[in-house]
């Protein structure tokens, strides 16, 4: 698996693209269209991508075989840790053991940036990422219900591993 650091507006145009083809698959069970359609606006639409890239957010592209699988975003912080923001598969990309993968360039992404931690927020619900996330040695920290407006929530389970 390779990674492609997104950099131009033609990135982000076909990033955002991406990100609402795979979260109208991956989150129709767990939330209503109504919100998917909002978060996507707030958080991955083309704008928000560039708004966030500006504010020190990395977005990156994983690749494999010259074929998109997907894409993570992350944010280094001042208190020596790596926000994984978002970490997306394609539905048939989920499985073959890029998990691993991706986490390994994490980690590698946190040294040498001088980062002792990786941590992100994840749905309660989904149980697929929460098993992934565990099994990649990540712990529940914490628990934590923001709100993210027009009467919407996140709730969130907050996963933490030291690096």
């Amino acid at each position: 698996m390779d990674t492609i650091q997104v950099k131009t507006s033609d990135d982000i145009k076909q990033l955002s693209s991406l990100a609402e083809e795979i979260w109208n698959e991956a989150f129709a069970v767990l939330l209503t269209q109504g919100q998917i359609k909002y978060m996507l606006n707030k958080f991955l639409s083309e704008n928000a991508i560039t708004e966030s890239i500006k504010e020190g957010y990395e977005y990156y592209y994983l690749s494999d075989c010259d074929r998109i699988i997907g894409f993570t975003a992350v944010c280094p912080k001042d208190d020596g840790s790596l926000f994984l923001s978002k970490l997306y598969l394609k539905k048939e990309e989920r499985g073959k053991g890029y998990l691993k993968e991706v986490f390994d360039f994490l980690k590698s992404l946190s040294k040498e940036k001088k980062l002792n931690r990786i941590w992100l927020t994840v749905n309660k619900q989904n149980h697929r990422a929460i098993a992934g996330y565990k099994k990649m040695g990540m712990s529940i920290i914490r628990s934590e219900v923001t709100d993210i407006g027009e009467g919407y929530v996140m709730d969130d389970y907050v996963f933490s591993i030291d690096v």
